[in-house]
This record gives C-alpha cells, structure tokens and sequence, in this order.
C-alpha cells in the first residue's frame, strides 16, 4: 500500500492538511482477506513471477472544485486519464476484479445471445447469472469498489471517500457513480449499468458485444446518461458494432453522431462522438486512441487534441441533451454469427 503524499504530525495534534492531490494504490487481497484467484479463467492476484496482480489505483486532488462524484475504470490503470480526472474534480479509482474471462468463455459459434452479457454482469456483480462461471461476491466489481472506498476513508480521510457509501454503510451510493472502461471494460460498465443505475456511463471504444442482445434490455440507468467516444476506423466499425450499440441503448435519442475533430464543446449536446484523425490506416492504433495514451491524438508540440472531449464525457450535465435523430437504416442491428 503507498500514498503519494507525506502527513505531518505535531506532538499536540494532527495538521490540517492543506489542499493537495493524492495517489494511493493498494493490493486488493491485502484491503480484503476473501479475495481469491481464478485461474480457471486466466484471473490471478500474482503474475508467474511472483509480482503482484491486483494493486488498484486511486486518486483525487482537494485543491480543485470538488464534484461529488467517484469514477470506476474497469480497465488497466491509465495515469494520464486519472491525472485529468482528478483535475475535473472527480474521484477515481481503478479496481481489479475477475474480468479476464472474455478471452476463454462464449467462444461457440454461434454464441448464446446471452453469454457474454450474463458473464459481465456476475463479474461486475459478484452474483449468479451466468452457468459459464463461477465468481463470488469479493471478486466482483461491485464489492471490490466498496471495500476499495471503505479502506480509502480510514487511509484517506481528507479525500472524504465516505461520501461514496450509502446510507448505513452496507455498499456505494451508485448514483454518485460514473462507471468507466475502455473496450472490454467500456462494454461491461454498460451492462452493469442496464443492472444498476449510476450516475453516467462513458464508454470508450465501445461498447459492442455483437450478437448479443442485452443493450436493448430495459435499463436502470437512464438512457440520457451513456456517453461513447471511438475512432471511426476502430474495428467496431466495420460491422456496425458501434453503432449497433449506442442506438439499442437508446442514445441517438440525445443527439446525432458528431465528429469531434470539426465540431466544438457541447457537441450538439449529444452522447455519440467519434473522431476520424489520421491514424495511418492502424486499426488498433484507433481502437486505443480515445483515450490519453501514445495512440491519442496530439499536435506537432505533443499535446493532446482532445482534452475538451475527455472533459465533456466525464462532466457535461446530463440532463442537458441534444435533439432526437432516427435510427439509422445503413447500421445493421439484427447481427447473427
């Protein structure tokens, strides 16, 4: 366990710490005993090394405006994605939870229009809904978070992290939750998000899950609050993965599909963005480029040139949103494998 930050103690009192950023990290199984590995689906707490595998990441700067609000990245940590977030004034905090099945499971031809969905959801939950696994509560993303905060208000308590509980204490307060991922982790905070209503869905590169049919399920989370962003020569493209999802979402209700790179903040207001910069015809280079990183869009000095999009999905007020537009007839729903 670490903490950035050094706290200064008086022989009389503790010092009021004064406004600063915080970088904590600690090891899953070391804030919850219960934890356990899953080798069975390729989920390890320690690699063959012996190195941890389940150090989770958080942060939150008290300097800035604070916005009451805890993102949850369901992927790798990314330092600079964290660094942006915390200067929006949100909290934030990567988990590590048992999500490494997607490379084992429901790999049929043709899969269950089900499979994949039912997985997200016992892996984000910690419950039984899928027959293809078996994940407990403490190696859920739900729990995980919990535990993570709970540990974080007694290590971190000018981080005030105990706002993010309920009421008695029992789990978060899901509607002060932005659930977060990238591709994979994009995917699975939409389904859970169909579970369990959060305060917004960003999702980049992503979701898609094709052949599956869970983004038309009736949701918890009200559609107004998914946001997407990909690169329109993502692989999720090609066969209308994308935009299969966000319309069974339901987002083209809140605006039309906007090109980032020739429109300027709010976007029309719309929960639908892209952008078509020249990625050299590298398709995985534009699946990873929606996001802070070496693959994102920067200008001859190196700086980013989508930061004002990072910040419009992360904090644009969702009841404020843009026209309805009709499904479009050329995006291929009815996907069968």
């Amino acid at each position: 366990m670490s903490l950035s930050t050094c706290m200064n103690f008086s022989s009389a009192q503790q010092v009021t710490p004064k406004p600063q950023r915080y970088e904590i990290s600690a090891r899953a199984s070391e804030i919850d005993p219960r934890v356990q590995s899953h080798p069975e689906i390729n989920y390890l707490l320690e690699t063959a090394g012996g190195r941890p595998a389940d150090i989770q990441n958080a942060i939150v700067d008290t300097s800035v405006p604070q916005r009451g609000k805890l993102v949850i990245w369901l992927m790798s940590h990314n330092r600079g994605l964290f660094d942006r977030l915390a200067d929006y004034g949100l909290h934030a905090i990567q988990v590590q939870y048992a999500r490494s099945w997607f490379s084992i499971c429901c790999k049929e031809k043709p899969v269950g229009p089900h499979c994949r969905g039912n997985i997200r959801l016992e892996a984000a939950t910690g419950q039984d809904f899928s027959d293809e696994v078996s994940i407990p509560k403490p190696d859920g993303m739900m729990e995980r978070a919990y535990q993570f905060v709970k540990w974080l208000q007694r290590s971190n308590p000018e981080g005030n992290w105990g706002q993010f509980l309920n009421s008695d204490q029992t789990g978060l307060n899901w509607e002060k939750v932005i659930v977060s991922g990238s591709s994979h982790g994009s995917t699975t905070a939409a389904r859970f998000a169909k579970y369990v209503k959060v305060s917004r869905v960003v999702a980049l590169c992503g979701p898609r899950d094709q052949y599956q049919a869970w983004q038309a399920l009736p949701s918890a989370t009200p559609a107004n609050r998914y946001f997407g962003f990909s690169h329109v020569l993502d692989g999720g493209w090609k066969a209308d993965h994308y935009c299969r999802s966000w319309e069974l979402l339901g987002m083209n209700q809140f605006g039309p599909i906007v090109n980032v790179d020739t429109a300027k903040p709010p976007y029309q207001n719309t929960r639908r963005l892209i952008t078509d910069f020249d990625v050299g015809g590298n398709e995985k280079r534009a699946h990873s480029s929606v996001q802070p990183g070496s693959s994102a869009f920067k200008n001859k000095d190196g700086k980013f040139m989508h930061e004002a999009v990072w910040r419009y999905l992360y904090t644009h007020p969702a009841d404020v949103v843009g026209p309805a537009v009709p499904a479009d007839s050329d995006c291929e729903k009815n996907q069968q494998q």
